[in-house]
């Protein structure tokens, strides 16, 4: 989005430098929740101070850039997105055959009628969907059917921070390893420097995560075929940063081949543009007009495929979990759906959903800032 053709040059510069803040303060956040940074480390006064600068400065670009209308919109359309999720969630869980208490042992009919009364499953399918829609809008998501005595607010508090390492640590593991191969394969067109990062590109895309990570622990925790590589590296659990380790190369590996593939092909359509000419024209070495002039023009096409990256990592995520005993929020979706546990299964799919959407509209968002040009 390019500024008005009245704004001061001390409004850009006030505009850029908010922006800039603000995504700054984004990262900072980001970084401190996946390094789980507590209140021990960092003060309170320190995240209210970074929380109010974040807001003041997105709501002084949205102004500046006079996208409100847009941001609205994106934030209305994101709003009744996750009501339509809720909605259809709830209705499949309850026409899905079997109910939470089925599994139990066999419970007389006057126990098992008491357990629904509790819950409220023996109400009307109106009056549940309407008693829970209402507890939503109030931020009550509603107690566990498996875990007595939590909420499923309490199990998210629980196992956000990790699934949120884990997500962040892949995704930043993609983009580190991704967009060099893309450049250095680009940058080498039509070598065996290209073919040889393009087949690893294409290998790490059909590999599947339920494949590649039993691999990698075969080879660095059982030492098969490898036996010096015996006992390298821990199988599972979430410990410490060694155990970070296999799950985040496991889920972080095709992305990055993805991103590799999309990089190169964008470098390869930017670099025959004619201000790449120019500036090769005028001298400048081949280093700089591929990370100075040639870089940001194709990071269009990877941030596009951003959103649906944070899909995808996100449900990949379940399986990984699974496989590396990972105590994450996939574990208790997984969990929560063979038991029939209604209010964590919905609390769980709102997370998700909400961070997707989320993540759609910041993409969206940073498109003005790599490419001035582009208008929301």
């Amino acid at each position: 989005m390019s500024a008005a053709p009245g704004d001061s040059s001390s409004a850009k510069i006030f505009s850029k430098l908010g922006l800039i803040l603000g995504l700054g303060c984004v990262l900072w956040i980001i970084v401190a929740i996946a390094f789980d940074l507590s209140d021990n480390i960092i003060p309170s006064f320190v995240w209210y101070g970074l929380g109010i600068w974040f807001f003041a400065s997105g709501v002084f670009a949205v102004l500046h850039q006079k996208a409100v209308t847009y941001v609205s919109k994106r934030l209305l359309e994101a709003l009744v997105t996750v009501w339509v999720i809720a909605t259809l969630t709830f209705l499949l869980l309850r026409f899905l055959p079997g109910g939470p208490f089925d599994q139990e042992k066999t419970l007389p009919p006057e126990i098992k009628a008491n357990i629904e009364k509790k819950y409220g499953l023996n109400d009307p399918m109106m009056v549940q969907y309407t008693r829970y829609m209402v507890n939503l809008v109030h931020g009550d998501l509603g107690e566990s059917y498996k875990y007595i005595g939590r909420s499923v607010t309490d199990i998210i508090k629980d196992s956000f921070p990790v699934s949120f390492q884990l997500g962040f640590y892949s995704l930043l593991l993609a983009f580190l390893i991704g967009i060099p191969i893309g450049i250095f394969a680009a940058g080498r067109h039509n070598t065996w420097w290209d073919s040889a990062a393009m087949v690893l590109a294409i290998s790490g895309v059909a590999l599947p995560s339920f494949v590649f990570g039993p691999i990698l622990v075969l080879i660095f925790c059982f030492g098969i075929p490898f036996h010096s590589l015996k006992g390298l590296l821990p199988p599972a659990l979430w410990d410490g940063p060694i155990y970070y380790i296999l799950p985040v190369i496991t889920l972080g590996i095709r992305p990055a081949a993805i991103i590799a593939r999309l990089m190169r092909s964008s470098v390869l359509e930017v670099i025959h543009a004619d201000f790449v000419r120019t500036a090769k024209a005028k001298g400048l070495s081949q280093k700089v007009v591929m990370y100075k002039h040639v870089l940001k023009n194709s990071l269009l096409p990877v941030i596009t495929i951003s959103g649906p990256l944070c899909a995808g990592v996100l449900s990949g995520s379940f399986v990984n979990e699974i496989i590396f005993a990972v105590p994450g929020m996939g574990k208790h979706l997984v969990q929560s759906v063979t038991n029939r546990d209604y209010p964590l299964v919905l609390g769980l799919t709102l997370i998700y959903a909400i961070m997707l959407v989320l993540a759609n509209l910041v993409v969206d968002l940073l498109y003005v800032v790599v490419d001035p040009r582009i208008q929301l």
